[in-house]
């Protein structure tokens, strides 16, 4: 599917692809990642963080190891990629970091802790390091989806159709739009009106009452 992806690519826009496959809960990869970049004199201006998959059930019940793969993928590795890039970002004073989270990471996930959890910190992550080089010429962004047309929800709900059929976004749009966003210099991009509703909603109603409307959304949505 590689393979296939980057040939339609180079015959659709003239362009050369390099392809590598790596497992991205293994930190290592990033590593060997920047160091396939290096030894093919590649100039990497942009860095798209998107590797992620999903788990669902309750947490006392669910694969440690598995859990522990997903903390790899979307915290681990998104750390060493941005850190391993980013400085020579900073010294050619150019240069783009989107990272991909989610409208999960703006509260508690009941069904889906580890998830949840994760694209929180990628959030925050991002926060902070847009912060501290504000100065420079390096974008540094978040985008926070809400449900995109993708094979996760497949995934996550084991072959089940979701029932929950509002908020669904194309994927290519939701692309276009975090891209449009980061070269503006938004931080955390949000697509849409609904998800910027639902990303603040969190901020007004209590805690305990967040965690219940997830939760009931979940159970929903797989039931």
């Amino acid at each position: 599917m590689l393979n296939e992806t980057a040939h339609e690519l180079q015959e659709k826009y003239s362009v050369h692809i390099h392809t590598l496959t790596k497992d991205l809960s293994l930190v290592r990869s990033s590593q060997e990642i920047y160091d396939f970049t290096v030894s093919n004199q590649l100039n990497v201006f942009g860095l798209v963080n998107n590797a992620g998959f999903g788990v669902f059930g309750n947490f006392s019940e669910t694969e440690l190891q598995t859990e522990l793969n997903m903390a790899g993928v979307h915290v681990l590795t998104p750390i060493a990629l941005t850190k391993l890039f980013l400085k020579e970002m900073l010294e050619k004073n150019e240069g783009e970091i989107l990272n991909i989270s989610s409208l999960a990471g703006f509260q508690p996930g009941p069904l889906m802790s580890i998830y949840y959890s994760t694209k929180a910190f990628l959030i925050s992550f991002t926060e902070a390091i847009a912060r501290e080089n504000k100065g420079s010429n390096v974008k540094i962004s978040v985008l926070c989806p809400g449900v995109v047309n993708t094979n996760f929800r497949k995934s996550v709900c084991a072959n089940k159709e979701a029932k929950i059929k509002s908020m669904n976004s194309n994927p290519r749009e939701v692309a276009q739009c975090g891209i449009r966003k980061m070269r503006k210099g938004k931080i955390v991009c949000l697509p849409s009106f609904s998800c910027k509703f639902l990303a603040f909603l969190p901020r007004i109603v209590p805690r305990s009452t967040a965690r219940n409307i997830v939760y009931n959304i979940q159970v929903k949505n797989r039931g």
